[in-house]
């Protein structure tokens, strides 16, 4: 029974990989480019690690797959954050459709907190 519902969370991850690949080939700009990559590596490729596991249960392979999903599902987002952020400071505009733009909002009121340090509430000038 493990073994058929592991088959079938690795077909939902090959899934997602293919429609993200498909996303990434079809989207506009990098921004959206790398929101559909960030999803697919991250729903995609942690389901199939999880089925994997799922599979093998806790022996040597299924361990490396838990210890390999937990690191693509911590540095997926955070390298996507650090592209998306870099693009932006780089000057890499977003699509000419876009409804809103918030960290050039942000940007240009540098006197909104927008991380909320711990002695001033968010939105509070500085």
């Amino acid at each position: 029974m493990n073994e058929v519902i592991g088959f079938i969370i690795i077909a939902v991850g090959l899934v997602f990989d293919l429609f993200g690949c498909i996303g990434l080939v079809r989207m506009p700009n990098v921004y959206t480019r790398l929101q559909a990559a960030t999803k697919c590596v991250t729903l995609g490729t942690c389901s199939i690690l999880f089925g994997v596991l799922c599979i093998t249960g806790f022996g040597p392979t299924g361990v490396k797959a838990l210890v390999c999903l937990v690191f693509v599902a911590i540095t997926s987002p955070t390298a996507a954050h650090a592209i998306a952020r870099g693009s932006h400071k780089f000057g890499i505009h977003v699509h000419k459709d876009a409804v809103t733009d918030k960290y050039a909002e942000e940007i240009d009121d540098p006197s909104v907190v927008s991380s909320g340090s711990n002695d001033q509430e968010e939105g509070e000038t500085l």
